[in-house]
């Protein structure tokens, strides 16, 4: 399987040929329905049948907010962490190197992924070993008993059970994610979090357990995930360009600095949705997709919201409880996969303000009457 330019320049001869679902979801993003929208790349049956994107004049849009003092940019506001700066967000160089946009929180499912390529290797330890095993406990504060019982498939599913406030907006000062970017140690400061919770009883979201897996990872391989991504998980399927933030200790910032262009995100889409084969090799093991995207913990059980190893999984409707699976990245980037319907769609965006936005569910239902509108 390859997306390349042959698969673009079909896509684009058949915009003109696709659902009219497809045209008016076009039509409301470029209306400016879901706010600020940077592009929609739909694929069914291996091919890119829908492929646009939406021009923003960011340093208008938010050039304002890039020289105030809020949560979003107070700790670095000429650089990576000012979510407003249009240099780097949300592409990368303002665009110079190309279409690399922000991931964000998708950057997550992406070392999700990369954990998942080293498990098949045989080059990562049991998802069961305990955390603390790669740290000197007598320097991690607040080590009672339930912190000794943190795994790392604990910090795969978002249930270690550390104190953490990230269902906060992120421009709120008290939200644990923006006051971990702030830190000097991101590491250190989620490791010395306390206890709320007994390890694996309760999802609770987190930026900074995603980040402790990039610490585990080199301590666990003695390599680097940035660079253990780059030669076994983006090289096989063709992805050479790419931008990985560093976190000021020096290790790749897991939890949301991966930029790529949104072709070579659906392509590590597609690789899941084939069960971790690209052009007839295993990647990754069948048995970690399949691991990965079964459901771990309950988000949210009025919506069947789920979530897998840093995958987030979503019912088709109120009807129907099968599950498409998806990264989720701040700012409105959404990697969707519809598996019964041979579907791979990635949106990406930056709304990172109130107002409108695209949200999962939505996208997913549009997209689905888009097939059911019986031309595609």
């Amino acid at each position: 399987m390859r997306i390349g330019l042959i698969a673009v320049f079909l896509g684009r001869l058949l915009w003109g040929q696709t659902t009219p679902a497809l045209a008016r979801l076009d039509a409301d993003i470029a209306g400016g329905k879901y706010g600020n929208v940077d592009s929609m790349l739909v694929m069914r049956h291996g091919q890119v049948i829908y492929d646009r994107t939406y021009a923003h004049d960011y340093g208008r849009i938010y050039g304002a907010h890039a020289n105030e003092t809020g949560a979003l940019n107070a700790h670095d506001p000429s650089g990576p962490y000012n979510y407003f700066n249009p240099w780097w967000h949300p592409y990368y160089r303002g665009g110079a190197d190309g279409e690399l946009h922000t991931l964000q929180s998708v950057s997550k499912t992406v070392t999700s992924m990369t954990i998942g390529v080293a498990v098949t290797r045989g080059e990562f330890p049991s998802l069961d070993t305990p955390v603390l095993q790669f740290f000197d406990a007598s320097k991690v504060a607040n080590v009672d008993e339930r912190k000794k019982r943190i795994t790392i498939r604990h910090l795969l599913t978002m249930s270690a059970g550390l104190e953490w406030h990230e269902d906060l907006p992120y421009n709120d000062p008290k939200n644990s994610g923006s006051v971990m970017e702030a830190s000097e140690d991101w590491v250190r400061y989620v490791m010395d979090q306390p206890m709320t919770d007994e390890p694996g009883s309760r999802f609770n979201y987190s930026s900074g357990t995603a980040e402790v897996l990039a610490y585990i990872f080199r301590a666990a391989t003695g390599k680097d995930i940035e660079e253990y991504a780059a030669k076994y998980l983006f090289a096989p399927l063709g992805i050479s360009k790419f931008y990985w933030k560093r976190i000021p200790f020096g290790l790749a910032d897991t939890e949301g600095g991966l930029y790529l262009e949104r072709h070579d995100l659906a392509k590590l889409m597609v690789l899941f949705e084939h069960k971790g084969v690209w052009d007839g090799k295993q990647i990754v093991s069948a048995d970690w997709v399949k691991e990965s995207l079964t459901p771990s913990l309950v988000v949210n059980a009025k919506a069947g919201v789920q979530y897998g190893y840093l995958w987030w999984l979503y019912p088709y409707g109120k009807e129907d409880a099968r599950l498409a699976f998806a990264g989720s990245g701040f700012g409105g980037q959404l990697p969707i996969v519809i598996p019964e319907y041979d579907i791979v769609a990635v949106f990406t965006a930056w709304n990172i303000l109130q107002g409108p936005s695209l949200r999962h569910r939505e996208a997913i239902d549009r997209i689905i009457a888009a097939v059911k509108d019986g031309k595609q």
